[in-house]
């Protein structure tokens, strides 16, 4: 109810369970119940809100003039199904509590979802009920004012690895150069060969670009640095680094600075901590933003461990291989925990895309028709659009200019 008409329609609401409390009140009202009392606003409900912890639902998906929904009431109730437990049932990732198979790095698989079987994946449908539903409050009650929301950009630029061969040491650096030898990779070998000399600079730094491209636009941008020991999946340089701790403080002078987790932190909360308090030594400030290692979360543990590591705000809700609205949002949204059954302190920002999920298209023209359908849907709702983009592709030599096309790209939308 809070995420609906307090945070997405910005309108104060009161509740009561008292029938004497609600007759006598004078302004508009809604009744969420089985049996509407009078003659007001009546939203059938399901069952799902009036319960504790988790069962098997039966859902049935449905249309409410073109947009998908499900838990469907009858004809008395001014909106055709209940929209309070369908929104609650997405953005707790209800679905994610059921057993399920992860993919390698332990992640919820989008072709497990709800959302991309029924193929409104690429739908912030939770925002586009919400829109309907304040339609049909002020056709029902004319004076009611709701305050105009403006439609707000994001972009977050991750960093799991800043340079791709220079501050890594002599040791690292070799067997870096014997493994491209033994690969035949020779364009790679000739790369890092002008990087250790100072030739050329490395692919992946690419901060003064993006910092310009930011200040050229007056985008938000937002940093997220991995701050972390060398492990399997984590291969950033050392931390110990000055170089790199340097560049960090330069970036942070110009855009914000967050947390990166490490993969290895996953699964080690003391780690997750001791990585936070390292990069706030670093920067001099306090560190409250983080995403996870390839959007890499488990419900609910994640969060409950992010919560206890002080993080206020999370931007790992979405799918890297895949575009789309995982939670059914672009609204951001307070963590609800099933289990617990309360609203955890941290604050999720759902994001649209991730650039992985752009790789499998072959051209400009096809990235850009994909991100102007997902930047139409949330422009139609007043969201708010996140992009996630890596130093690492942006910084890659393929088929296209990556930093190009996000040059591009914040032109387009950001401007």
């Amino acid at each position: 109810m809070k995420q609906i008409f307090k945070r997405m329609l910005q309108i104060d609401v009161g509740f009561t369970t008292k029938v004497e409390d609600f007759i006598k009140h004078t302004g508009p009202k809604i009744t969420y119940t089985k049996q509407p009392l009078q003659n007001e606003f009546f939203i059938r409900s399901h069952s799902l809100l009036f319960e504790q912890g988790i069962r098997n639902v039966e859902l049935s998906i449905s249309q409410w003039d073109d947009v998908p929904c499900f838990f469907q009431t009858g004809e008395r109730s001014n909106v055709p199904f209940d929209i309070f437990a369908a929104s609650f049932y997405l953005l707790s990732r209800y679905e994610e509590y059921f057993p399920h198979v992860k993919d390698l790095f332990g992640r919820f698989p989008f072709k497990e979802s709800l959302a991309h079987e029924h193929n409104f994946l690429k739908r912030p449908v939770v925002d586009l009920w919400v829109q309907k539903l304040k339609t049909l409050l002020q056709q029902r009650f004319p004076d009611l004012e709701v305050p105009p929301k403006p439609v707000r950009y994001t972009s977050v630029i991750d960093v799991p690895v800043s340079h791709s061969f220079a501050y890594r040491g002599f040791f690292r650096s070799g067997i870096g150069l014997l493994l491209d030898l033994f690969s035949f990779k020779i364009k790679r070998v000739a790369q890092r060969i002008m990087v250790l000399t100072g030739l050329r600079k490395d692919p992946f730094d690419n901060f003064s670009e993006l910092i310009e491209i930011h200040k050229k636009f007056s985008v938000p941008g937002m940093f997220f640095f991995q701050f972390a020991q060398y492990s399997r999946y984590d291969k950033n340089i050392s931390t110990e680094n000055n170089t790199f701790q340097y560049l960090i403080k330069s970036v942070a002078d110009y855009n914000k600075v967050s947390l990166a987790a490490s993969y290895s932190s996953f699964t080690n909360f003391d780690l997750l901590k001791h990585e936070k308090q390292n990069l706030v030594n670093v920067i001099n400030r306090p560190v409250n933003y983080v995403r996870l290692r390839y959007n890499r979360v488990d419900i609910p543990e994640t969060y409950r461990n992010l919560v206890d590591a002080e993080f206020t705000d999370d931007y790992s809700m979405g799918y890297t291989h895949e575009t789309g609205f995982k939670a059914g949002t672009c609204t951001s949204f307070y963590f609800y925990d099933i289990q617990l059954e309360i609203q955890q302190p941290v604050k999720i920002h759902p994001f649209a895309v991730h650039d992985y999920a752009l790789l499998k298209m072959d051209s400009q023209n096809e990235i850009f028709a994909e991100l102007d359908r997902l930047h139409r849907e949330v422009k139609e709702v007043n969201g708010h659009f996140i992009t996630v983009f890596s130093n690492e592709l942006l910084g890659m030599e393929q088929k296209m200019n990556w930093l190009d096309l996000y040059a591009k790209m914040i032109a387009r939308y950001y401007v």
